[in-house]
């Protein structure tokens, strides 16, 4: 049995901490490219009856 999952950990979870910890070991100025590279932009739409429902209306 692998070391994470024995730890209780899934996969995703495994592998965003080897991620964050590569990324905390680089030199600063490759750390910063990669910091940037790391950011992510999630949009969320909530459903009612099946069509978008927006927040603002």
């Amino acid at each position: 049995m692998s070391a994470w999952r024995q730890a209780g950990l899934n996969y995703i979870n495994y592998s965003n901490i080897a991620a964050k910890m590569l990324r905390k070991s680089l030199k600063p100025d490759l750390r910063t490219e990669a910091l940037r590279r790391d950011a992510s932009h999630v949009r969320i739409t909530p459903w009612t009856d099946g069509k978008p429902a927006h927040a603002k209306e």
